[in-house]
């Protein structure tokens, strides 16, 4: 994917009180991150960078650490979770080994998903979306990625400051961080932006409306353009080239015992995150597709 930050874009990466213009976007991922202290702190910040940002789409990710390039840059990373390292040690680089069995497991947990979803009486019905997920391999990518079913080559992102927000402080009670990224116009159910390199799923628009999960979340995902489906096509790239951190706009840090103090703007609760499986049938698919793959 090409770098953000060819023009120059405004950010909020230090404790500088105001945007600050950046020329390049290593700057904002080597710094520490700016400090907010309540929710409505960081939707002014927000606003300001989008009034400033006209050429982009600002989408968001909640995380409960900043996860850095283990190399001599320290720089932020956010790669995808099929060439992330173990929850140990995230910003390693997987092997040839890993990362070829794991496109195996996708593979094989793509084949269950539309399996299960062909046998599920209130799906099977809707021909056009059992079509639509059988030929385009990026929206079973999608569903297996937002319901944490196994690695893929997506990243999940949302257009909701609040939930980006809310998601790491049920992770951490120790200072947490909230990304920022830019992308282009979005335009439909999948944006592909072969200048940007980038593909931008709206999850709303293609999982169905029982799947209640992407709904509530807001949920996007990234993924590069044109896809990686194999370690032998991953080959063909750096790793660095395979980051989303390339995006990164702004990055924030606060600490959740106190941003979330008052009652105007309220946590969302992990409840809404993650309906139950009578809420979500989607859910008992997904469930039944990480089991078989096992």
């Amino acid at each position: 994917m090409e770098t953000i930050g060819k023009q120059e874009v405004w950010s909020f990466y230090d404790d500088t009180p105001r945007a600050v213009r950046v020329a390049d976007v290593a700057e904002v991922r080597r710094a520490p991150g700016h400090t907010v202290y309540s929710y409505l702190d960081l939707a002014k910040k927000v606003a300001e960078l989008q009034f400033r940002n006209r050429e982009h789409v600002l989408l968001f990710r909640g995380q409960a650490q900043d996860h850095r390039d283990r190399g001599g840059n320290g720089i932020t990373t956010l790669r995808p979770s099929i060439f992330r390292g173990n929850q140990h040690s995230p910003s390693t680089v997987p092997g040839e080994v890993e990362i070829t069995r794991r496109f195996k497991a996708l593979d094989r947990a793509e084949r269950e998903l539309v399996d299960r979803y062909m046998n599920e009486p209130q799906f099977v019905s809707d021909h056009e979306e059992t079509n639509r997920l059988k030929r385009q391999r990026i929206l079973r990518w999608s569903i297996l990625q937002h319901y944490e079913v196994c690695p893929t080559p997506l990243l999940d992102v949302t257009q909701s400051l609040r939930i980006a927000a809310s998601f790491p402080s049920h992770r951490s009670n120790e200072t947490v961080f909230l990304f920022v990224l830019g992308v282009p116009n979005l335009s439909g159910a999948i944006t592909a932006s072969a200048e940007a390199g980038l593909q931008i799923v709206r999850l709303s628009s293609v999982c169905p409306p029982s799947a209640v999960r992407p709904h509530l979340q807001e949920g996007y995902l990234l993924g590069e353009y044109p896809e990686i489906d194999r370690y032998e096509q991953k080959a063909h790239y750096r790793v660095k080239e395979i980051d989303f951190g390339r995006r990164l706009v702004a990055k924030f840090r606060f600490d959740p015992k106190s941003f979330w103090k008052g009652d105007t703007f309220p946590r969302i609760t992990r409840n809404a995150f993650y309906p139950t499986m009578s809420r979500d049938p989607l859910c008992v698919i997904t469930d039944g597709v990480r089991r078989a793959i096992e």
